[in-house]
């Protein structure tokens, strides 16, 4: 009976140390990250309720040194009702292009899709009287031409994945495929002169789709233009045979005109002036126009 005891004792003491051992072991289940991050996928999120945004690199002095400010603020996001993010501009060039990055760290502070640029001091105390006393009403918000959801926004973020892309790819072919540089430029010079002209016989085919030639669109349009042409012909044929008839009209004129002048005259007195003796054209003139004169 004794021994019966014992060993009863023996197993519940191995039973109470498995569950120790396995309660010790479990997870403990830790405190749910309070920062955020923001990608190009999750961006919209962020326009709607209230958030703190900051724009970082993980190469960038300033950005690790406001990390730990950082975080600390993040902590009491979930207290005062306000979202705590960060955005690597490394990883989301989309983002960096669509709030047109220009200095890290960069914050920004949005409320309901309204977006304002934070320019105070970077420590967990301004940070919290920022956004507790609302002194993001004293700033003046971003024009919603250059919102991140306009359309001037999306094509600068559309430019700044295409430039990651061939970042992207030109590091590929000079790191992976061993290309050499200036091989690299040459294969994206020439992508770019085929693009081009790509692009630009697609326009032409949409200019001729949208607005098509007279002689596609009317099926008179050759006869009409031959009728114009015989026409134009017609005149102007009409109209170099008037100018030779009057250049033949002006040179009759002056031939008689010429023969008038060389005809001899009389004399002055009404003798007929003597054969074989002509007065010069100039002379002769001056008689006539003295007789005139004296008349």
């Amino acid at each position: 009976m004794f021994s019966l005891i014992l060993q009863t004792k023996h197993k519940s003491w191995i039973y109470l140390s498995l569950l120790g051992i396995c309660f010790i072991s479990s997870p403990v289940l830790a405190k749910p990250d309070s920062l955020k991050e923001v990608t190009d996928a999750n961006w919209e999120e962020i326009l709607t309720g209230e958030w703190m945004i900051e724009f970082y690199a993980p190469w960038c002095p300033a950005c690790q040194q406001l990390q730990p400010a950082w975080k600390e603020f993040a902590d009491w996001g979930e207290d005062m009702g306000v979202n705590i993010a960060k955005v690597d501009v490394t990883e989301q060039p989309g983002l960096s292009g669509r709030f047109i990055i220009t200095s890290l760290p960069t914050i920004y502070h949005s409320k309901d899709g309204v977006f304002r640029k934070y320019q105070g001091a970077r420590t967990k105390d301004d940070f919290l009287s920022f956004v507790h006393d609302q002194k993001w009403k004293a700033v003046e918000p971003v024009s919603s031409w250059f919102g991140p959801s306009s359309f001037l926004m999306n094509s600068m973020s559309a430019l700044f994945k295409l430039s990651m892309f061939i970042r992207r790819c030109h590091n590929y072919m000079t790191e992976k495929l061993g290309i050499p540089v200036w091989g690299s430029y040459v294969i994206f010079g020439l992508a770019t002169l085929f693009s081009g002209l790509a692009l630009g016989l697609l326009l032409v085919f949409i200019a001729d789709f949208v607005f098509p030639s007279r002689r596609f669109s009317s099926p008179d349009y050759y006869p009409k233009k031959q009728t114009i042409d015989q026409a134009r012909l017609i005149q102007q044929q009409e109209d170099a045979t008037e100018a030779d008839g009057e250049e033949d009209d002006e040179e009759e004129e002056e031939e008689d005109h010429d023969e008038v002048w060389r005809k001899p005259r009389g004399s002055p007195e009404g003798r007929p002036e003597p054969r074989g003796q002509a007065f010069p054209d100039d002379a002769l003139r001056k008689r006539v126009v003295g007789n005139r004169e004296e008349e």
